[in-house]
C-alpha cells in the first residue's frame, strides 16, 4: 500500500509557505524579494487586470498565482494522471475553488483589499492500492474577515471500476445513512467529551458545551449522503476496507475552533448497508 510519505508531505508544506511568503510580499510591497530567492514558477502568469484561467484539460500542474490583490497556491500530486477521472474530479475541484476567489476578486472593482485575498489548496494522494485510490484536499480561501473559509474534500476512485466513489452511490438509502449518522454522532459526541476533561472545565461549562455540541452533530449527521460526501477507507492487511473515515469540515459538525473532525466507522456497521455492488470491497 502506497501512503503518503516524507517527499509528498514535503511537497505540501514547501507549497503552503510558498503562498504564505507569496502573500506577506503582497502586504509589504515595498520590500523587494531576497536576491537569492529563486522566482516562483509561473503557470501562465495573470496580469493584474486579467487573471489566467487555468487549463481545463491536460497533466495537472501546481498552479501559481499572485498579484497586489491575490494570491493562489493549488499543489497537486505526481502521477495521479493515470486515474484520469479521478485527475478530472480533482481539477475540477481545484478550477472551482480558484473561480469562486476570483469572483471575489472581481467585486472588488478597482479596490484593493487591505490583505491580498489567497487560495491555499493542496492535494494529496493518501492511498494507492490496485483497488483503491485517494486522495485528501485541504486548504482555505480568504477573501476578508476575521479568518478564511476552510477547504475540505477527499476523493476515492475505483481503478478496477474506472469509478469514483460517492457517498450517493456507496449507501443509496437515507434509512442507511442514518444508522451511520447514529454511529458516527456518538464518536463525535465522545470526542467531545474528552475535549471537556482536558480543557478541565466545570461541570456546568462542560455541560452547556456538550449540549451545543450536540446540537451541532445532529444538525451535521442527518439522514443524507450530503452529510457524508468526504471518506477515506482504511484498509486491513488483505487490501479490504476495514473502516470508512468520515470527516467533516469546519461548522458542519462543531465550531470553527474545533477544525476538521473526523470519525471512523467500522465495516461490521457498513457492510450491511452499502449497495450490493460494493459489499465485496469491505471486509467481512
Amino acid at each position: 500500500m502506497k501512503r503518503l510519505g516524507a517527499v509528498g508531505a514535503g511537497k505540501w508544506m514547501g507549497a503552503m509557505a510558498l503562498v504564505a511568503a507569496l502573500a506577506a510580499c503582497q502586504r509589504e510591497p515595498a520590500a523587494p524579494p531576497a536576491a537569492d530567492t529563486p522566482a516562483p514558477v509561473m503557470d501562465n502568469a495573470p496580469a493584474a487586470d486579467a487573471p489566467a484561467t487555468a487549463p481545463a484539460s491536460g497533466p495537472l500542474k501546481d498552479v501559481i498565482e499572485h498579484d497586489p490583490r491575490y494570491v493562489v497556491g493549488i499543489s497537486y500530486p505526481q502521477g495521479l494522471d493515470r486515474y484520469p477521472g479521478l485527475a478530472d474530479a480533482v481539477r475540477r475541484y481545484g478550477e472551482d475553488a480558484r473561480a469562486e476567489l476570483m469572483q471575489a476578486v472581481d467585486g472588488l472593482g478597482n479596490d484593493k483589499p487591505t490583505a491580498p485575498y489567497e487560495l491555499s489548496l493542496a492535494f494529496q494522494q493518501v492511498l494507492d492500492t490496485p483497488t483503491v485510490v485517494a486522495v485528501a484536499a485541504d486548504g482555505s480561501r480568504y477573501t476578508g474577515g476575521a479568518h478564511g473559509e476552510p477547504l475540505v474534500a477527499r476523493f476515492v476512485w475505483l481503478p478496477g471500476r474506472n469509478e469514483l466513489l460517492t457517498a450517493a452511490k456507496l449507501i443509496p438509502n437515507a434509512a442507511g445513512w442514518g444508522t451511520v449518522g447514529q454511529y458516527v454522532a456518538a464518536r463525535l459526541h465522545e470526542a467531545a467529551q474528552q475535549r471537556t476533561v482536558a480543557d478541565k472545565l466545570a461541570p456546568p461549562d462542560a455541560e452547556a458545551l456538550l449540549k451545543n455540541a450536540d446540537k451541532m452533530i445532529g444538525e451535521g449527521t442527518g439522514a443524507e449522503a450530503a452529510n457524508f460526501e468526504h471518506f477515506v477507507p482504511i484498509l486491513d492487511g488483505s487490501g479490504k476496507i476495514a473502516a470508512l473515515r468520515f470527516v467533516f469540515p469546519p461548522y458542519q459538525v462543531g465550531p470553527y475552533s474545533d477544525g476538521t473532525q473526523s470519525a471512523d466507522v467500522p465495516a461490521a456497521v457498513l457492510r450491511p448497508l452499502v449497495a450490493p455492488e460494493y459489499t465485496e470491497l469491505f471486509a467481512p
